[in-house]
């Protein structure tokens, strides 16, 4: 049994994974300042007894004893991250000196949730972790695109100068059961549009381009990556390298919803990416890991969910 802090652990993907690590037997201190993370993701795992919650802020120090740490703290939606980007670029910085600061003192394993917002609007395609991405430093996107991008160096530094254990994973888009009904994100959106009746909003011509993961594949993911040995650090892409224009994504939905919504164009924000599509050779080489749930699947499953929280009123 290990003790393991997961930040971010009451939000989409921290939940998920506060849930897995529970399973395998470990002790897990979750926690969350609650921006976009909710106690209802984490309500099913508050009577384990394993099961510890906090809320904090990873802006400012954290002293706890802990064995790993999973740093997931960040809001990672264009919604939330440009509605206060000075504070999500401290949360990617500051919350990255802070944490990696305890897991020097306590000489434990760090994973960082990086981001395929590193290789920005890219101009390799599909994106290797070679790539050195092409990234507006200025933009509304910047805050988010460029503190990941600075958390990654101070993880290889705190590596070359402090000999610490890391592992950092480039997550690329990722739906499921628990993401913020109101994120911005396009399944969400997608998905409440559609089961509200209301016409889906499509930003651009539609032809641009996503893979989209589902978050229990992308969990394992992480897992493994954790579980390599200390010469394993990344970054390593994880995601799903299935390529679906955002046009074909509203279709599934419409079908899987049995919807009569129709389909609304509007203009392409600033810095979109055209396309995004992840090389996962490493991840296959080196996690034995890819993604194993199909886009329908994964679709129908996110249905339900949020099915269920418009009929509780919640969404």
């Amino acid at each position: 049994m290990k003790r393991i802090l997961v930040t971010g652990g009451a939000g989409f993907i921290g939940s998920h994974l506060c849930e897995r690590l529970l399973g395998q037997g470990h002790e897990v201190l979750c926690i969350d300042n609650f921006y976009t993370g909710t106690r209802r993701n984490v309500a099913r795992l508050m009577d384990d007894q394993n099961f510890e919650l906090m809320r904090h802020d990873v802006t400012f120090p954290l002293f706890v004893e802990v064995d790993e740490i999973y740093n997931l703290a960040c809001p990672a939606s264009p919604i939330h991250y440009q509605f206060d980007p000075v504070q999500t670029t401290k949360t990617s910085v500051h919350g990255a000196i802070n944490l990696l600061g305890l897991a020097k003192r306590r000489r434990a394993k760090i994973f960082q949730a990086s981001t395929s917002e590193v290789y920005g609007d890219p101009t390799q395609h599909p994106q290797t972790e070679e790539y050195w991405g092409n990234v507006n430093p200025i933009g509304f996107r910047s805050c988010y695109d460029e503190g990941k991008r600075c958390a990654e160096t101070l993880f290889f530094d705190y590596h070359r100068q402090h000999k610490l254990r890391i592992k950092v994973a480039r997550i690329f888009n990722t739906y499921g059961p628990r993401m913020h009904p109101n994120d911005g994100r396009v399944v969400s959106n997608f998905v409440v549009q559609a089961l509200n009746g209301e016409p889906i909003t499509l930003y651009g011509d539609g032809q641009q381009t996503r893979s989209f993961c589902f978050v229990d594949d992308l969990v394992e993911g992480f897992l493994r990556l954790m579980d390599t040995g200390d010469e394993v650090t990344g970054p390593i892409n994880l995601g799903n390298p299935g390529e679906f224009t955002i046009k074909q994504l509203a279709e599934t939905v419409i079908e899987l919803t049995g919807s009569k919504s129709t389909i609304e164009y509007r203009p392409l924000p600033q810095d979109d990416p055209r396309q995004r599509q992840p090389d996962i050779t490493k991840a296959k080489a080196i996690l034995d890991w890819e993604p194993t749930i199909q886009l329908k699947e994964g679709v129908s499953r996110t249905i339900a969910y949020f099915d269920a929280l418009l009929k509780e009123g919640v969404a």
